[in-house]
């Protein structure tokens, strides 16, 4: 009986019932002999209002970054995704490699209408992750990877097939063979020990090496490697603009500045060598609250996701702070209609790409730990909790996703509600939040998942090794850190979070086999 009644039910009311499979399906399935077809939503990400407050205000209010407009944004042509090819070692070249890529015709690669199913998506967005935006040499140039030296002095990472993963080969037409920089992947791929990547991870990419590599190779005059600098990093708003100094320094001193920078840190635009950031590992991201090491980009859903991307695809180079302008542009040089060829900033990812990557970078997953739980790692586990270290990493994420002040950084009393804010400092080294285009006057607490693959250690990649973290002799002047250090010092103190450092030796080793577990 029941059967009947469900038969007899008005057509409209079948109606109603099958539309949501046609609009919210997740993929193609059956139902009966219905097929039900992938429908997705592209948001649109850079927009005026969701623009204004997304990211924090600078640690010096007066000089936030003020980004370009919406119509400017949409204005600016959609990337074309070209098929690439790998860049070898010069001693790993398949015979014939460089001759057959000059044959190659130009093949696009992406094509949103192909996208059927959200594994098509994630599969263009890795794609995509790989894809560098610059042909023009902005980092590194054909001379330099078909160089043995190259490779020596920058002791670059190779994959166990010989291949130099950070860059790739872009063919945009038969004999029009490029290489390309500034993908995602060139700072968040890792090469592990035995020659495999690991994508997302914190990136073992020598990129200043290679820069300072390739200034020097090219016999770069003073006042270029002067320029660049500015373009990347200048901040004159800052209070005692070091980075005026450190332009002014000479032309030895800057490419001094880049050496120094090692694996695992990058002077990315807006950021330091002065203090250079850690590459921050994409794998959880998904999770974590806050973008950025300062905390810069909010990070409430996807679509915050998506504009962090195409702001670090160098749109943040045409950023205001208050006047200024990194590449000394004015407003209305601008909005003048005229296009603006620097890397990354006279095109733009469109908002299918920016979401396949986007997707690509939440579908990270961690590769198979291979330190395996023991009754050392447990005792660690109880050393972790007694230490108070879940106070600010909390299991399971090993982070309480909130923002903590920087020494010398007063909060304004409005960040307590618009912000995960928690009011202790732990003393690290201030620089990069307070003298850079990116600082907010905090630093979030990151997660500890995954340390374990991870890498120099610390926001400012000072320590190589986690087993430094716990000595006490980082917090004197006469330590030599295993890590980053200024080219213009042999010493210095490590100092800031200083928990731990009073266990004694086998409580450490205790502690640190768990957290290697993590």
């Amino acid at each position: 009986m029941g059967k009947n009644k469900l038969v007899q039910l008005p057509l409209w009311t079948w109606i109603l019932a099958i539309l949501p499979l046609l609009a919210f399906g997740v993929g193609k399935g059956k139902w009966g002999n219905f097929s039900v077809q992938f429908i997705q939503e592209i948001p649109r990400i850079w927009t005026d209002l969701a623009m204004k407050n997304w990211e924090l205000p600078n640690s010096n209010p007066e000089f936030s970054a003020q980004p370009v407009s919406e119509e400017f944004y949409y204005s600016l042509p959609e990337r074309v995704i070209f098929k690439t090819y790998p860049v070898y070692h010069p001693d790993y070249e398949p015979d014939g490699y460089w001759e057959w890529l000059h044959e190659q015709e130009a093949e696009i690669v992406f094509d949103p209408k192909n996208l059927k199913t959200e594994e098509d998506w994630i599969r263009a967005g890795e794609l995509l992750f790989d894809y560098p935006i610059d042909t023009l040499g902005a980092v590194i140039g054909t001379e330099h990877v078909r160089d043995r030296d190259f490779y020596r002095d920058t002791q670059m990472p190779l994959t166990s097939e010989g291949v130099m993963p950070f860059a790739k080969w872009v063919v945009a037409g038969k004999g029009k063979v490029y290489l390309g920089n500034l993908s995602c992947g060139m700072c968040h791929t890792r090469v592990m020990e035995d020659g495999s990547l690991l994508k997302g991870a914190q990136g073992n990419w020598p990129g200043d090496k290679a820069f300072a590599y390739a200034l020097e190779k090219d016999g770069a005059s003073e006042k270029a490697i002067q320029n660049v600098t500015g373009f990347l990093f200048s901040s004159p708003f800052v209070a005692g603009d070091p980075h005026g100094k450190l332009i002014a320094s000479g032309k030895d001193s800057l490419v001094a500045a880049y050496r120094a920078v090692p694996e695992g840190a990058f002077g990315r635009q807006g950021t330091s060598i002065l203090y250079p950031p850690q590459a921050p590992n994409l794998i959880g991201v998904k999770d974590r609250k806050y973008l950025d090491h300062g905390g810069l980009g909010q990070h409430r859903n996807i679509e915050d996701m998506m504009r962090y991307i195409a702001m670090n695809q160098a749109l943040d180079f045409l950023n205001f702070y208050g006047d200024y302008n990194p590449l000394g542009l004015t407003k209305e040089r601008l909005y003048s209609g005229q296009p603006i060829i620097f890397p990354g900033t006279y095109d733009r990812h469109s908002d299918e790409q920016l979401l396949a990557i986007a997707k690509y970078v939440y579908s990270l997953t961690p590769p198979e730990n291979p330190n395996k739980l023991s009754t050392l790692s447990e005792k660690g586990k109880i050393i972790f909790a007694q230490q108070g270290c879940v106070t600010c990493h909390t299991p399971p994420l090993f982070t309480n996703n909130q923002l903590t002040p920087a020494d010398g950084f007063e909060i304004p009393e409005e960040h307590y509600g618009k912000y995960d804010i928690f009011d202790i400092s732990v003393g690290t080294d201030p620089g990069y939040t307070l003298n850079t285009r990116r600082g907010t006057g905090y630093y979030k607490i990151p997660s500890l998942l995954g340390l374990w693959y991870r890498g120099p250690f610390l926001h400012d990649a000072s320590l190589a090794k986690l087993e430094d973290l716990f000595d006490p002799a980082r917090l004197r002047g006469d330590y030599v850190p295993t890590g980053f250090k200024p080219h213009t010092v042999k010493t210095r103190a490590v100092k800031g979070h200083e928990f731990g450092m009073d266990l004694g030796k086998e409580d450490k080793e205790a502690l640190i086999a768990y957290l290697k577990t993590l």
